[in-house]
């Protein structure tokens, strides 16, 4: 029984991600493509989560906080990147240090 609602989750969150990968190619919009990435990260997330949980094995663990962290630091650098144009200001005074 639980090998098979595995199954269907990883079915479910691999038709989200590619939902999602379809945002990120169409989307409207800089910042819709900015959380659809987002989204794909945390749909990673849930299938090494979910797969994890089928190998029976604390392996991958490792594997979940560096996708977590590689998705967080990803959208707050587009995130910068969409408000001021750059993500790293090299010695440039910006508004916000006056």
């Amino acid at each position: 029984m639980l090998d098979t609602v595995l199954y269907i989750a990883i079915v479910i969150l691999s038709l989200a991600t590619l939902t999602c990968l379809f945002r990120v190619i169409k989307g409207p919009s800089m910042p819709d493509r900015i959380v659809a990435l987002d989204t794909i990260g945390i749909n990673l997330i849930g299938m090494v989560t979910v797969l994890s949980i089928m190998f029976r094995t604390t392996a991958y663990l490792e594997l979940i906080l560096l996708i977590g962290i590689l998705a967080f630091l990803s959208t707050v650098a587009f995130s910068k990147f969409i408000q001021r144009g750059v993500v790293i200001n090299h010695g440039e005074d910006s508004p916000d240090d006056r």
